[in-house]
């Protein structure tokens, strides 16, 4: 049964049919992050299967008017039959089973071979009926500065889901209203934060994440992967061809934060296509080809940390911390917002997401996967949490290399000196990526946040003239930052570990070891 605070249902603004309630997998979570079943959402005449990118879609049932939730639950279809991360058969990784053995096709993710986690040529404009949207979205730097943004929202009409079609216009449809979303938030910094999101935005926002399978929020998936466009559509996808499609306070530096970022993913395509190789390598027994795909795995992470240090030419770190991070930041754990948000119209209590996070890029997940990485028990538990930030596809990508056969045996089994230092390689340029990657935080954050206690002064952004609380409450020593095991917090009040594994490179005649201990 659904809890009392989930258990009307949303009725449609385009007519008298009712919608059901898009309620998280276990009821409404009251301040828990969850795991979504958009199953139970409907989106015009389309109903998404459980994992989206299989391709089934079944028609949406008419349903009787003024027979509330009885008929609904009489006439809302079971789900179509596909795989789905929740429904897991009880094998596990490397038994043999038929799932593990069948070849992988990253379009079977939704994964591009050029692009990879990156959508293709994203759209930049929603059907007619959803103008009132996109004119705010395109305007969201300069109505959050003039501080005129929340009456804009408040004058926006109520807008039915209904015309959105397929998972293009769905995201595109998410990243606008978690734009909106972010600045209607924080637009008067952490101590003028809102605690109530409008039904207007939190019920359309509501349904497209269920649909996506996405939090109501906004992600990496939107933030990076779904924003981002060619200036010159014939132009190569490198920085000075590209530009984001929507934009909050933070000028120059917000936007060379996201494009550095979808450079990073770029740069990781040809270590997506290794993993594929390298599964298939371990099942044809085929040591030539898998030592390939090794070798290129690695040179891919090692690209990676080039197109990372990018960062420091695009990105002014005072402006990161004083400006951008605030509009990053979520409402789980998050002093400025501690009871969470509460989505009008959706639930009625407040619900609790993190905010973005370069942990919810699915290519580092994969990676790890892949080669056996192993994080303690804190850092684990942050690092699945933040799997249910990614879109279905990617996740079930994760979920079908973790299952894939091992590679870490197949390398001790196969006794092969080649591959045994191959995969150290790997292990060693992960090691140096998440290093590098520490160095950056320890710049932007903790450096950054001292920088702006010593020196105050108004760079643009809602959260001028002192520290932002809800960072300061958590302390800005870099020491953390550079110490062994411990955890760094993080703007949204999350806590993410340092995951920078220690691993020894050992002998031939030594296991393999592949872990973090924190």
């Amino acid at each position: 049964p659904e809890p009392p605070c989930c258990s009307e249902g949303i009725r449609g603004r385009a007519g008298s049919q009712e919608l059901p309630r898009a309620v998280p997998r276990g009821g409404c979570p009251q301040g828990q992050g969850s795991t979504f079943a958009p199953r139970q959402c409907l989106i015009g005449n389309l109903y998404p299967c459980l994992l989206g990118h299989c391709g089934h879609w079944a028609a949406r049932p008419r349903l009787p008017r003024d027979k509330g939730r009885t008929a609904l639950a009489q006439h809302v279809p079971a789900a179509p039959a596909c795989p789905t991360l929740r429904q897991r058969p009880a094998m596990e990784a490397g038994d043999g089973t038929e799932e593990t053995t069948r070849p992988l096709a990253l379009s079977s993710f939704q994964l591009s071979k050029e692009l990879g986690f990156l959508l293709p040529d994203p759209l930049a404009e929603l059907p007619a009926p959803y103008g009132p949207w996109m004119e705010i979205a395109h305007d969201l730097p300069q109505l959050i500065t003039s501080h005129q943004l929340r009456s804009r929202v408040h004058q926006m009409p109520q807008l039915s889901t209904r015309h959105l079609r397929g998972h293009r216009e769905l995201h595109l449809a998410h990243l606008v209203l978690s734009f909106i979303t972010m600045g209607y938030l924080w637009q008067e910094g952490e101590e003028g934060a809102v605690t109530v999101l409008p039904q207007n935005v939190a019920v359309p926002l509501w349904e497209v994440s269920q649909a996506l399978g996405l939090p109501p929020i906004l992600t990496h998936a939107d933030l990076v992967l779904a924003n981002w466009r060619r200036k010159n559509p014939n132009g190569p996808l490198e920085i000075e061809n590209l530009d984001t499609i929507f934009s909050l306070p933070g000028g120059e530096s917000l936007r060379g934060f996201i494009l550095v970022t979808l450079l990073v993913e770029k740069a990781a395509v040809p270590g997506i296509k290794a993993i594929i190789q390298a599964i298939h390598a371990i099942q044809q027994l085929d040591e030539e080809t898998l030592h390939r795909a090794l070798r290129e795995l690695a040179e891919a992470i090692g690209d990676m940390s080039t197109a990372l240090g990018r960062m420091h030419d695009y990105v002014d770190p005072v402006v990161f911390y004083s400006v951008i991070r605030i509009f990053l930041s979520g409402w789980k754990d998050n002093p400025a917002l501690p009871a969470g948000l509460l989505y009008q119209g959706v639930c009625e209590e407040p619900l609790a997401f993190s905010g973005g996070s370069a942990a919810q890029s699915t290519v580092l997940h994969a990676f790890d996967e892949l080669l056996g990485i192993q994080h303690g028990p804190d850092s684990g538990a942050f690092l699945r949490r933040m799997r249910d930030y990614m879109p279905l596809p990617h996740r079930a990508f994760v979920e079908r290399v973790r299952r894939a056969p091992s590679l870490r045996q197949h390398v001790l089994s196969c006794g092969d000196t080649r591959l045994r230092a191959a995969f150290n390689r790997c292990v060693s340029a992960l090691v140096d990526f998440r290093s590098y990657h520490i160095a950056i935080v320890t710049k932007y954050v903790a450096v950054a946040a001292a920088k702006a206690k010593a020196e105050p002064g108004d760079r643009g952004g809602p959260s001028m003239g002192k520290p932002p609380s809800a960072l300061d409450a958590k302390g800005t020593d870099p020491a953390p930052f550079k110490r062994g095991p411990g955890r760094t917090r993080h703007p949204d009040g999350h806590s993410e570990a340092q995951t920078c594994p220690h691993l020894r490179f050992l002998s031939a005649s030594e296991p393999l070891l592949a872990h973090t201990d924190h």
